[in-house]
């Protein structure tokens, strides 16, 4: 923490199938739609993958706060826009009927 503000974070990542497949289920999401869309990370994970996690200091933001500046959109290499969209990856992406279901969000055209 630097003048009040966060700068920094950290956790451990999921490193365990079990675990995963537990997160999944409290979701909502069934077995076949895991796998459907997260296989390939439920496979790796049976094979060992090692525990993982770290702490990383958000620089951009640090130099925000060195500088004085008033938006971290100031110094950050690729801001987001003022709608929140990203230029360099075009998220946010489509939503599927679906999700929008879920969330009791319906379009209209």
């Amino acid at each position: 923490v630097y003048n009040g503000v966060e700068i920094g974070g950290g956790s451990l990542r999921i490193y365990r199938r079990d675990v995963q497949e537990k997160v999944f289920k409290a979701i909502g999401m069934s077995t076949e739609e895991a796998e459907d869309k997260f296989g390939y990370l439920l496979e790796a994970f049976q094979y060992g993958a090692p525990p993982h996690g770290g702490f990383a200091i958000g620089v951009d933001r640090l130099v925000m706060l060195l500088c004085g500046a008033k938006s971290i959109r100031d110094v950050i290499a690729f801001p987001k826009t003022t709608t929140g969209q990203c230029l360099l990856t075009r998220a946010p992406g489509e939503a599927t009927t679906e999700q929008l279901a879920e969330l009791n969000i319906r379009r209209i055209d």
